[in-house]
């Protein structure tokens, strides 16, 4: 990439007692803001397995809300970490570091995972994370179970810097949009992708989608108006959006800097014909 990345993190902490309450917090049946003034200390979870560790939920499969995936931002401290930090079996997984360093061992290798580094997880991987550093490294780690299709192995393992991949450009916007892919689209063995979206000025999506994909979306960088099921809202670094299937979008980056979020989608597999897809 022609300009140094930069990664909005979370560090917690809480609001003085003269602080208004009012925030940009929205919560629909259509989609949700989770701004990043929500992100304090005394929301975030603790996790079987992990130590010095703390993790902000920001999606979770439930009724009305995330139904493919879950997205948590990891804080690990110095000396912390998991020797076995995915519970279920059937978990893939992507790791996306925003600050700090850690170690990651996957099938037997070990990565340092500086920002920008991408690490795709398959079901029934081995793998651990251990911070060794003396800052806390912070870090996204999206969960889906992986659903299995008939001809088609599960994808393997791989670990990559975005800085080191080109961004795929959007026809007919003058290099105002582009995607940063991890993953060949036409690679019908992943179900989902995240990909980071990048907007220069002035660059917009120039009309609603509305599509089957479920979408997360962490803004990493810069500020942004999107309209979501009929609603303008601003967004800046730090901020979360969920979407769900079919809702309206669209979004207008206005400036002065760039804008850019990593994305979830789910994709490549048919529509389950049960409502709870058993």
């Amino acid at each position: 990439m022609t300009k140094t990345p930069t990664y909005f993190a979370p560090h917690g902490g809480l609001p003085p007692q003269a602080e208004l309450l009012t925030g940009r917090a929205i919560f629909t049946t259509a989609y949700a803001v989770i701004p990043k003034g929500v992100m304090r200390d005394i929301v975030t979870s603790f996790l079987p397995g992990w130590d010095k560790t703390r993790a902000w939920i920001i999606a979770r499969p439930m009724t009305g809300f995330a139904e493919t995936f879950s997205q948590y931002i990891m804080e690990v401290g110095h000396g912390g970490g998991s020797n076995h930090p995915e519970p279920d079996p059937q978990a893939e997984g992507v790791l996306f570091s925003v600050e700090g360093s850690f170690g990651l061992m996957l099938n037997g290798k070990v990565h340092i995972m500086k920002p920008g580094a991408y690490a795709f997880i398959p079901p029934g991987a081995s793998w651990a994370v251990r911070n060794e550093g003396a800052e806390p490294a912070r870090f996204h780690w999206i969960r889906k179970r992986y659903e299995p299709a008939p001809g088609l192995a599960a994808p393997e393992a791989f670990v990559v810097n975005e800085q080191d991949i080109a961004p795929s450009v959007m026809p007919d916007c003058n290099g105002v949009w582009s995607t940063t892919r991890f993953v060949d689209p036409a690679d019908l063995r992943h179900d989902m992708h995240v990909t980071i979206v990048n907007f220069e000025p002035g660059g917009v999506i120039p009309f609603l989608e509305t599509h089957v994909m479920e979408h997360g979306l962490y803004v990493l960088e810069g500020k942004a108006v999107y309209k979501l099921n009929g609603d303008w809202v601003e967004v800046e670094a730090g901020d979360f959006m969920w979407l769900r299937a079919f809702c309206p979008q669209a979004c207008y980056a206005g400036g002065p800097g760039r804008f850019r979020y990593l994305l979830y989608k789910d994709v490549n597999r048919h529509a389950k014909l049960d409502l709870f897809g058993r």
